[in-house]
């Protein structure tokens, strides 16, 4: 048991590292070297555990966005209440901001954001949009606008987004999310 026990340690200590290392450098810049110096490892367990950058970048960049159940409340607040929920998770987790600068930088990085956002933000859609087929199209306009406000906050850092409130940015974003979700389509 202590070896297994010491394997998950070791595991979550280069996972923490590559998280840190890619959120920092970048995919091209982060290096097997440097992930194993910040986890205190040598780098032949990194690549034990992975196999190379490549594994270890997918395995790291695992982002589980833990959308909101969104069935039960009012069709009219589902939009708020996913920039909400979107906003309070970048605000806590600095492995989406990194993700979305390796996204923005980096082919393998913009497949992993596809896949999460695929994978998670499109059944919301399909069960929240009046026509099940415009989902990813929808999914792909709610998408850009917490993407983008994500690029503009906490990304680029422009002052007037940074500057701006929750409640304020849910008021602007808030209408036009749900308009993405549920209005009839143009």
């Amino acid at each position: 048991m202590t070896t297994v026990r010491r394997s998950d340690a070791t595991r979550a200590a280069i996972l923490e590292a590559a998280r840190e290392r890619f959120a920092a450098d970048g995919y091209e810049r982060a290096t097997i070297r440097a992930i194993a110096r910040d986890a205190g490892i040598d780098p032949s367990m990194v690549m034990r555990y992975y196999g190379n950058k490549e594994g270890l970048f997918a395995a790291a960049s695992e982002i589980e966005l833990d959308l909101p159940e969104l069935g039960l409340l009012p069709a009219r607040h589902i939009g708020a209440v996913l920039v909400t929920h979107f906003l309070e998770r970048w605000e806590r987790d600095d492995v989406l901001t990194g993700m979305l600068r390796v996204g923005v930088t980096n082919e393998a990085g913009a497949e992993r954001m596809q896949a999460v956002f695929a994978r998670q933000l499109g059944p919301v859609t399909r069960g929240v949009c009046p026509d099940p087929d415009q989902a990813p199209r929808r999914a792909a306009l709610v998408a850009s606008q917490i993407l983008g406000m994500a690029l503009a906050r906490y990304v680029l850092r422009l002052p007037p987004a940074v500057e701006m409130s929750t409640d304020e940015i849910v008021a602007w974003l808030g209408p036009t999310v749900q308009r993405y979700l549920a209005a009839e389509a143009p």
